[in-house]
């Protein structure tokens, strides 16, 4: 992590090439250091964070006040830092009686204050919870004390996490758990406090100005998807070929307790929907050993998505896992302990992260921890199932290797696919793919899932969900499209979102036929879509001209009634809604 002063040096750096991000900024206490550390490091991560700091304690103020700067900046996040200790103050004001009810009461004014924002601006929010703040009053009985300041605190921080739960828009960065991690005399400097208002160390700064970061860049669209797995010396200790499978070092005895829990770390990862490979010099029928016969294994061979064994290059079998998964290496980890290959990977593919973990195992996943490396904006019941998905889309992979014919293969498929309306169990889906999707993104406009809900009941808008199976599987959700109904005849293509998974298929022929088929029973003539290029959707750039749209004033139309309907090997389940 680097240092404060080296943050302020990035301020000086050309923001040329850098993604714009409008942010604001409003504390409680004075937060002009964390606003030069938070834009030092948006300049470390590539955002240019086109910042407004409030002034000195107008929180409240710049929040209800409709016409403030706040909503002149037209943010589209707005980062809360209240502090424990202002709040320790105002709890100090209050009669006994009124002091259960504290937590409550401040839980309501942080619900009001997001509620104004999201109204008045519609930005995302980032509200950071409190750092512990022992005042020690009522000693080790605080705890037993509802009108003691620290059980309220650590009762508000609670409901801040079910009000967060509530709301879509609300994202909590953990101050709390940043203080618990580094400590209370690294996060907070007294002199600084008296002399300044400063709440927040020197020493704490990068630490959350990386958090509210990771919030932004996960929201955007920016985080990991992957987890690529080394084994000997990384999942288990010793070496498989070696030391035999009945020696390696696994369990909860001695040094194996430190693999353990790797590995149960990373299957909590897989459950949450992150992918896990597998890249390791080795035979593979040795590799796969320990995941079929030994006790004490937390993985499975189920949990692995891709399994790569063998005795070449580990950045070349790494570009075969992409090749499969078909994700950018930027959404890739890659854990190693052994220092050659790990440079040798960052050197071939420098996109990759790729972990300088500790000598010590022991030390493995305290690290790892520490670095936050899967930052996520949201979770449904389909990233569980996100494994298997790639587990089967290898085997298509595979099956595709007997066929010289690509259409003899397509038709070998027996592709179907459900068409529908956005409903009440596609949403969360299909907001999670606006938010994840970068590379088949025509304009790449990110949505949470009240404002999928809003649009779904719109009568501006249109909206279409795509599922896909096969005779391998199902591919769930893969493709969704917004659309905006506009004067003359014209249905506009505000979002047309499709998974890299399923590219080469024809479903980009399957989608456009619906969509037409759509928009001719809804009295519309013509279909008119906007390629917005950013630096990872060049896939789509000829999109729209490839589908026979006509360049018309810096946008594309398609005449429908000139429309031919395309071959594709992809059937229907069930006609499209009117």
């Amino acid at each position: 992590m680097q240092t404060f002063q080296q943050l302020k040096k990035n301020l000086k750096r050309p923001r040329k090439g850098l993604h714009p991000v409008r942010v604001a900024l409003l504390g409680d206490h004075a937060t002009q250091l964390l606003a030069q550390a938070l834009e030092g490091y948006g300049v470390e991560a590539g955002y240019d964070f086109q910042l407004f700091e409030a002034d000195y304690n107008q929180m409240e103020r710049q929040a209800f006040d409709l016409g403030s700067e706040l909503y002149a900046h037209r943010p589209e996040f707005v980062v809360l830092v209240p502090s424990a200790q202002k709040l320790w103050r105002k709890f100090c004001t209050l009669p006994p009686e009124e002091r259960p009810a504290f937590a409550e009461a401040q839980a309501r004014r942080f619900e009001e204050l997001y509620q104004h924002i999201a109204r008045g601006s519609g930005a995302r929010v980032v509200l950071c919870n409190f750092a512990p703040l022992d005042d020690a009053v009522f000693g080790q009985f605080a705890g037993k004390l509802p009108n003691s300041f620290p059980f309220q605190l650590h009762t508000l921080n609670h409901r801040l996490m079910e009000l967060a739960a509530r709301l879509n828009n609300l994202f909590l960065c953990d101050v709390a758990g940043l203080q618990g991690r580094l400590g209370a005399q690294q996060c907070f400097d007294p002199k600084l406090y008296v002399t300044a208002d400063m709440v927040f160390s020197l020493d704490i700064l990068p630490h959350l100005a990386k958090a509210i970061t990771d919030i932004v860049a996960a929201v955007s669209g920016r985080f990991k998807k992957c987890l690529i797995l080394d084994l000997d010396n990384t999942c288990w200790g010793g070496v498989i070929g070696d030391d035999g499978l009945e020696n390696i070092q696994i369990g909860d005895l001695g040094i194996g307790k430190a693999f353990t829990e790797l590995q149960l770390w990373a299957k909590e990862l897989k459950q949450r929907g992150v992918i896990l490979a597998v890249c390791s010099k080795n035979t593979e029928h040795i590799a796969r050993e320990p995941f079929e016969k030994h006790p004490d294994m937390v993985l499975r061979l189920d949990d692995i998505a891709v399994f790569v064994a063998n005795w070449e290059n580990k950045a070349d079998n790494i570009r075969h896992i992409q090749s499969i998964l078909n994700i950018g290496f930027d959404s890739m980890v890659f854990l190693d302990d052994n220092p050659f290959e790990r440079n040798l990977v960052r050197q071939n593919i420098p996109e990759l992260t790729v972990p300088e973990l500790p000598e010590d195992p022991a030390d493995y996943l305290p690290y790892l921890r520490s670095l936050n490396l899967f930052e996520t904006a949201s979770f449904s019941e389909n990233d569980q199932k996100r494994t298997r998905q790639y587990q089967l889309e290898a085997r298509r992979r595979s099956f595709a290797q007997r066929f010289t014919d690509e259409n003899e293969f397509l038709r070998s498929l027996e592709m179907r696919s459900e068409v529908k309306p956005f409903d009440d169990f596609s949403i969360p889906r299909v907001a999670q793919l606006t938010q994840r999707s970068n590379q088949f993104n025509l304009r790449t406009v990110r949505f949470t899932e009240e404002e999928i809900r809003a649009i779904a009941r719109s009568e501006r808008h249109l909206t279409l969900s795509f599922s896909l199976e096969d005779k391998f599987g199902e591919h769930g959700l893969i493709s969704v499209l917004i659309l905006e109904k506009r004067d003359g005849g014209a249905l506009f293509i505000d979002t047309w979102i499709m998974s890299c998974r399923v590219l080469k298929r024809g479903m980009e022929h399957f989608v456009l036929n619906q969509l037409v088929d759509l928009a001719r029973r809804n009295g519309f003539t013509k279909l008119v879509g906007e390629y917005l290029p950013t630096p990872k959707n060049g896939i789509v750039a000829e999109h729209y001209p490839n589908l026979g749209f006509q360049p018309v004033g810096g946008l594309w139309e398609l005449d429908l009634e000139a429309y031919t309907e395309k071959p594709t090997f992809i059937a229907p389940k069930k006609a499209v809604p009117a």
